[in-house]
């Protein structure tokens, strides 16, 4: 029995949810989203949409769980929209944008430029005796965190310092260096 799968999601006013040949559109005032759907049956009733599943297969009660989460992730992010914060760490390290492009130097030779997508918007934020933090905000929550994971992989936070790219809030595991 999947307790996600089975709990309804609920639609805001501002949302508006279509079903056309297993394929779900999400509309709102951020954006639009779609989503295939397969092996599940959907149905739309009084502001909610309800996920059932044909079989008890393994393949269909594992999608069951998925499709419900893909479909209230659509609809909170149309709705309210997704915010990844990453944080730089270390002596040196600045980060700027201009537009869509985002500037990072983290040590290296040459400074990383990102294009982004345009439906993720950039900040920066830069302070004095703070470290940089990098704002990525979307209506779409996998691309918004597949950026922010991409922006995260080009200076790891390493494990003796916490130098590196990391997610404001994220907790590193310190070691002990070598003892003398």
């Amino acid at each position: 029995m999947s307790r996600i799968g089975n709990s309804p999601i609920n639609i805001p006013d501002n949302v508006e949810v279509k079903l056309n040949d297993n394929i779900i559109t999400v509309k709102g005032k951020l954006g639009e989203l779609t989503q295939k759907v397969s092996d599940i049956n959907v149905k739309i009733e009084d502001n909610q949409v309800l996920l059932e599943r044909p079989s008890e297969k393994k393949d269909i009660k594992s999608k069951h769980g998925l499709y419900r989460a893909l479909i209230n992730n659509m609809v909170l992010g149309v709705s309210e929209g997704f915010t990844k914060e990453l944080e730089l760490v270390g002596v040196g390290y600045r980060a700027s944008n201009q537009g869509q492009k985002l500037d990072i130097a983290v040590g290296f030779s040459h400074n990383i430029v990102l294009n982004l997508a345009p439906e993720v918007k950039v900040e920066t934020i830069s302070e004095k005796g703070k470290n940089p933090i990098i704002k990525l905000t979307s209506f779409d929550k996998q691309l918004v965190s597949q950026v922010a994971a991409k922006i995260r992989s080009f200076r790891k936070p390493e494990p003796y310092k916490g130098k590196g790219i990391k997610y404001v809030g994220e907790y590193i595991r310190r070691k002990a260096g070598k003892s003398a």
